[in-house]
């Protein structure tokens, strides 16, 4: 790949939020993973996992999302708050049909996301709830003064009010959430939102439920509820965004692979689906261009990442799975293309952060295993609020076909924050060296640090033996020819280099 970059004429800013995470009500995630519970010999405050907190705190996690998913439009948050021997429990019917004892609720996230740094993103019920549960959780977070929700909050220990920006209006409502039609969403949406009051300096950021992968229809169906057709009047101000999920499955939806155990070509197929990713925020773009050219209506991905088959062993509405150097350049390929969209695409936020799906942890007990995809965020979280230099691409890298799919394998970022420029680079081949060759105009640079994440072969993953198998380790391979960075990216790796601008 040759591409020229124009340092001194950047592009907008990466928020973030593109780096954000999300933790439902399933399988281990929240219990036995985040929450183990104060009488837990793993070390905990209050009950929550200490381990697990400093090491997305390493990440500098922006937000996380809670408590749902599916989960969400059948939780009641009155159910989560006050003396747990007294919260009545419920039954998990989208994961197992376990019944939950509410143990982990609104105060409970709220402090985790305190120790986590993080800003709470919190999926409201739509599905089974109600307009008035939803606008008086709002009122119980974030009102001060003599209101009847701020008095209950007193009541259950907490005084002040949080900050709590983000809050989801419904999840997957033309799914779990309620099967839906998009035009019947779109109402409740506008209903929901209107509800969902700015209490004190609190502004909310309200996301409504959008599409599955590329349904853009339904993207137009909220965009129309809010805004028209060419019209020179900007959206009504009812929803500051709308949603959409999108995982990488491979061979089918119906037929998961397995995560360490897959062949050549189930891992090229793997790369071609992930691709997709920037087909999908392209057209869902092009939808919300037309009701809102101004960008103000953000677009918000709050579900991404892998979903292979439960580990053997496990129960499978669990949904615990491995996670391999093929997720990891998933991971990494999946942040150049949010990049690419930072106009428009506001947060993201991969499923799930411990022990679900393309995990940033895995635990089992009191171990705690880092995954290759942990240090694919680890490695990239200087990007967050810097400003994107978009690259111009004038000679792409090799290109592969998977199942009639081509996709390219290289891919690459950069961006610059505080006279720093990040560069981001993936070889998704599964063998040779790509070269890519950064033509960096409008100023002068040093090449600074370079760290690269590989393994023998894209199966790897750490275990309890061998929690180090992929891992990240200095990098030699770029180099400067004249205003040209070049950067030799070993087969299946993952790459970084700092520059600092003189």
């Amino acid at each position: 790949m040759k591409a020229v970059v124009n340092v001194d004429v950047g592009g907008p800013a990466i928020s973030r939020h593109l780096y954000g995470h999300f933790a439902e009500h399933l399988g281990r995630c929240i219990y036995d993973g985040f929450y183990v519970g104060d009488d837990s010999p793993v070390p905990n405050v209050d009950g929550i996992r200490t381990d697990i907190v400093a090491a997305l705190r390493e990440l500098e996690i922006p937000n996380l999302r809670w408590p749902g998913g599916c989960f969400a439009d059948e939780y009641h948050w009155r159910d989560g708050i006050g003396p747990k021997e007294s919260r009545p429990s419920m039954v998990n019917t989208h994961w197992g049909n376990v019944v939950e004892n509410n143990h982990f609720g609104t105060h409970e996230f709220m402090q985790l996301c305190e120790m986590l740094g993080a800003e709470p993103y919190i999926s409201g019920n739509v599905g089974s709830g109600t307009v008035q549960e939803m606008s008086e959780w709002v009122e119980y977070l974030t009102r001060s003064g003599d209101s009847p929700m701020s008095r209950l909050r007193r009541e259950n220990g907490r005084d002040d009010p949080w900050k709590v920006r983000f809050w989801g209006i419904g999840n997957e409502t033309w799914g779990c959430g309620g099967n839906m039609r998009a035009e019947y969403f779109a109402d409740l949406a506008r209903q929901y939102a209107t509800y969902c009051k700015n209490h004190d300096d609190n502004t909310l950021y309200r996301v409504a439920s959008g599409a599955r992968d590329d349904d853009y229809s339904w993207t137009e169906a909220l965009m129309k509820s809010i805004s028209c057709l060419g019209c020179a009047q900007g959206p009504r101000d009812i929803y500051q965004a709308l949603s959409f999920h999108y995982y990488t499955v491979a061979p089918t939806w119906e037929n998961k692979g397995r995560a360490t155990s897959f062949s050549d070509d189930e891992y090229e197929l793997t790369m071609a689906k992930a691709w997709r990713m920037d087909e999908i925020i392209a057209g869902h773009s092009r939808v919300m261009d037309c009701y809102d050219p101004q960008a103000r209506i953000g677009l918000v991905c709050d579900e991404w990442g892998t979903w292979w088959k439960a580990e053997d062993g496990t129960n499978p509405a669990f949904l615990y799975q491995q996670n391999a150097l093929r997720d990891a350049l998933v991971a990494s390929l999946h942040f150049d293309i949010f990049h690419k969209h930072a106009r428009r695409l506001t947060m993201a936020n991969i499923a799930q952060t411990v022990n679900v799906l393309q995990a940033m942890v895995l635990t089992d007990g009191a171990q705690m295993i880092l995954t290759p995809t942990y240090h694919v965020f680890e490695m990239n979280k200087a990007h967050q609020d810097a400003t994107n230099l978009p690259l111009h691409v004038v000679q792409p890298g090799q290109r592969r076909t998977a199942d009639g799919r081509e996709f390219e394998t290289v891919s690459a970022s950069a961006s610059i924050k505080d006279g720093q420029i990040l560069v981001s680079a993936t070889n998704l081949a599964l063998e040779g060296d790509a070269r890519i060759d950064l033509d960096l105009r409008g100023t002068t640079w040093t090449l600074g640090e370079g760290r690269i994440l590989t393994a023998p072969s894209v199966q790897a993953h750490n275990t309890a033996d061998d929690p180090t198998a992929v891992a990240p380790k200095k990098f030699d391979g770029a180099d400067r020819d004249g205003n040209t960075l070049v950067i030799e990216v070993p087969a299946h790796s993952f790459v970084t280099v700092q520059l600092s601008v003189d």
